[in-house]
């Protein structure tokens, strides 16, 4: 077998928004942890997500349009591995890519955010709720009709920015990214899952490079966390095999129970007016059958007919 030398400098590409820069650098400072004298330096970028913010993701490329430019600093050799939110992730990543590392998972639930209400039940009828989630608004509107949920882009800052402005009077985040950047006081409630499935992925990192690069992987191995590896990866099965992409409401969410997985996942149109549900437990060591057996059961009650209306509809 060939003996790869390991390297002793590697460059993280990064977008350049605050949270992305946190999580480019949590990863730097584990690294430097593991591999004493290892160089580890970021390389920021701003990706054609970042730079679009009028429009919902599902009208201008998907989550996708997060990960592009960094895929291309690695093929053109500018950047050795990529940290990405993994719920920013493609479902299916371009041919010569690979997720080699996926570390613990933090809070995976949304968070509830209002400068004036404790609760999204004490939020009036005609209350503005922010978001900027396909998923969480479906789970408003079929929890509480009476309320105005609107697109709210931009990152963590601009969000809380125009909370604090009055323009809503409450926002929906998630809990991982307030609590990654010291704004934990913001959260007024704690959404569980019950009241708000999660995003596929969503709490987790996920590391990117290119396939074929063993060297690199091993450096990366221990960053990995075999149980949060197993839940996202039954989660992403989930969402590959429904093809629903940025543009339908998808929630899908596993957990570890005593040595076992189990994976809730939901389907539902813009309005949370139809909403598909499924969940089941499976093996540890096999995730992805788990995902599809989920995805099954939502397409067996209908879930493909109505992602099919929603990916074609007009804008």
């Amino acid at each position: 077998m060939p003996v790869y030398p390991m390297p002793n400098k590697l460059i993280i590409a990064t977008r350049e928004s605050q949270l992305a820069l946190w999580q480019a650098h949590h990863i730097r400072d584990r690294l430097h942890a593991l591999h004493p004298g290892l160089t580890v330096e970021l390389l920021g970028m701003t990706t054609l997500g970042d730079q679009i913010l009028d429009s919902p993701l599902s009208r201008i490329g998907g989550k996708g349009l997060f990960v592009k430019e960094l895929e291309q600093a690695m093929l053109a050799d500018r950047a050795h591995l990529a940290v990405h939110s993994l719920k920013d992730v493609p479902m299916d990543l371009p041919d010569g890519f690979e997720l080699t590392a996926i570390p613990e998972r933090e809070d995976p639930r949304d968070a509830f955010v209002s400068n004036r209400f404790k609760s999204l039940n004490e939020l009036p009828d005609g209350a503005k709720v922010g978001t900027s989630s396909l998923r969480r608004h479906a789970q408003l509107c079929a929890r509480f009709p009476h309320l105005v949920v609107d697109t709210l882009r931009g990152n963590v800052n601009t969000r809380l920015r125009k909370l604090d402005e009055d323009q809503y009077d409450a926002i929906i985040l998630a809990s991982a990214g307030l609590k990654r950047l010291g704004f934990a006081e913001r959260i007024a409630a704690i959404l569980t899952p019950e009241e708000s499935l999660p995003a596929v992925g969503q709490g987790a990192l996920g590391i990117e490079i290119r396939t074929g690069q063993p060297e690199i992987a091993r450096l990366l191995a221990p960053l990995n966390d075999a149980v949060t590896a197993a839940c996202v990866r039954a989660e992403r099965a989930m969402s590959r095999r429904l093809q629903g992409g940025c543009q339908a409401p998808i929630g899908g969410y596993a957990v570890e129970q005593n040595g076992r997985l189990h994976l809730r996942g939901f389907v539902a149109d813009l309005e949370g007016v139809r909403m598909y549900r499924a969940e089941a437990e499976g093996a540890m060591d096999d995730p992805e059958a788990l995902g599809d057996r989920v995805a099954q059961a939502l397409i067996d009650q209908g879930a493909d007919r109505l992602l099919a209306e929603l990916i074609q509809r007009p804008e």
